[in-house]
């Protein structure tokens, strides 16, 4: 298994390996980070390694003098960039096509460097290739491979859609391309919602619909943590609490939430976050300083994601205020089901599959993105009357039996072996 990140803040791929090694397949998962040396431990029976990047080089020059300065100055060159940046990508892809992310984005090349010799070395049957740069990575090994390999593409999201995860105009033309070339050279394809898998299809004139892996968390969980929700924000039994857990950003609509605490008097907020220093993190603090609710907000650190489920427990409901952006719109995103196995109620803003799905089940509130009143209506709602939303955990018809990892991994246990049913024995 491949992906672009440390692994450790990285639920669905620590699953995914994991429930791969309980099956009884020979499991290396490989990472990387901005590091010196390599890391490795083991996830059940999975070998996990990190590869070193590098530590971070500082930008030189008058670009690094103004990455430094930050503000104004900063924004008036990303500004006068845009045209030459336009200019890039309309002749690259005129002239290279799918090709054109070698111009556009060359830093993707580190990623094959990286990976490249390691995956060679371990002259793997399978490689499942998490999110879209790995992608190219993982096709360039299965063709320098000097035996049949199979290539299994997790699509965790739907990059037309995606937020660009830098300021420049070149980002998503160029991530694009580069999924465009390799996307053939897998043998199936996995994602993570029904609307994902249509789309995926419909984009790249795939011959069968992607098999759907839903974020769900595994039901068995680890209970040896003291952690407890409600004594890290120093809160009695009694006290309402609200929780958001995950990554922060704008988009996320953390904002809204904390400019309806004044409305809320006496209810508390938990933000269980990976970077209690994250910049975006101190701002939301900084605001709720201002608007004289500092005391009600909580931010806490992750615990493991085995152990979550039981953490998140101790909230008296679970917040989703995404703003309206497309992958907002298709997916039930991992905390949507942790909080649903942590039987809280939701309170989640007006995007469309999530939405759907809380009105469907009655699990929930949901309320106008962004729209601070409606979300303080939302959330006095089910103050009002938490049994009336836990209740649809309950009975014959909860969909908790199907919201497991359980289930979804023997949909990726069927998957693997379905493609190495020709391959011999020893490979499995």
């Amino acid at each position: 298994m491949l992906v672009d990140n440390a692994v450790e803040g990285d639920s669905r791929v620590q699953k995914a390996a994991r429930s791969a090694a309980d099956a009884g397949w020979d499991v290396t998962l490989l990472g990387c980070a901005r590091a010196e040396e390599e890391k490795t431990w083991r996830l059940g029976d999975a070998e996990v390694r990190v590869l070193p990047m590098g530590g971070h080089a500082p930008a030189a020059g008058l670009r690094g003098r103004l990455v430094s300065r930050g503000g104004l100055p900063l924004r008036a060159a990303r500004l006068a960039r845009r045209p030459v940046e336009h200019a890039q990508v309309a002749f690259w892809r005129a002239t290279q096509g799918d090709r054109a992310w070698r111009k556009l984005e060359p830093g993707l090349w580190g990623y094959e460097r990286l990976f490249g010799p390691v995956i060679d070395a371990l002259q793997p049957d399978l490689i499942h290739a998490h999110d879209f740069r790995m992608l190219g990575v993982a096709a360039r090994a299965k063709e320098r491979s000097t035996k049949p390999v199979k290539l299994v593409w997790d699509a965790h999201e739907w990059l037309p859609g995606a937020k660009p995860r830098r300021d420049n105009v070149r980002w998503l033309p160029a991530h694009l391309a580069y999924v465009n070339e390799y996307v053939g050279k897998a043998d199936a394809v996995v994602t993570v919602s029904d609307t994902l898998a249509e789309l995926l299809q419909r984009d790249h004139g795939l011959a069968e619909l992607p098999t759907v892996l839903l974020n769900a968390p595994v039901a068995a969980t680890e209970t040896t943590t003291q952690e407890d929700l409600r004594e890290r924000c120093g809160v009695d039994a009694d006290t309402p609490l609200l929780v958001y857990s995950g990554a922060l950003a704008v988009q996320r609509g953390l904002d809204t939430v904390v400019d309806a605490l004044p409305r809320l008097p006496g209810v508390h907020l938990a933000l269980v976050v990976g970077d209690l220093t994250a910049p975006y993190l101190l701002q939301l603090l900084a605001r709720a300083d201002r608007l004289g609710v500092a005391d009600r907000v909580h931010a806490v650190p992750y615990v493991p994601h085995r152990q979550l489920v039981p953490f998140l427990s101790g909230a008296d409901l679970g917040l989703i205020p995404l703003h309206h952006w497309p992958n907002h719109e298709i997916a039930l995103i991992t905390k949507f089901f942790e909080y649903s196995h942590a039987r809280l109620p939701i309170v989640v803003s007006d995007v469309k599959t999530m939405a759907r799905t809380v009105r469907e089940t009655g699990q929930g509130e949901v309320f106008r993105a962004k729209d601070v009143a409606d979300l303080v209506r939302a959330v006095n709602a089910v103050l009002a009357d938490p049994g009336r939303y836990r209740a649809a955990y309950d009975g014959p018809d909860s969909p908790l039996t199907d919201w497991t990892w359980e289930a979804q991994a023997r949909h990726l246990d069927a998957l693997y072996r379905e493609l190495l049913a020709n391959e011999p024995a020893e490979t499995r």
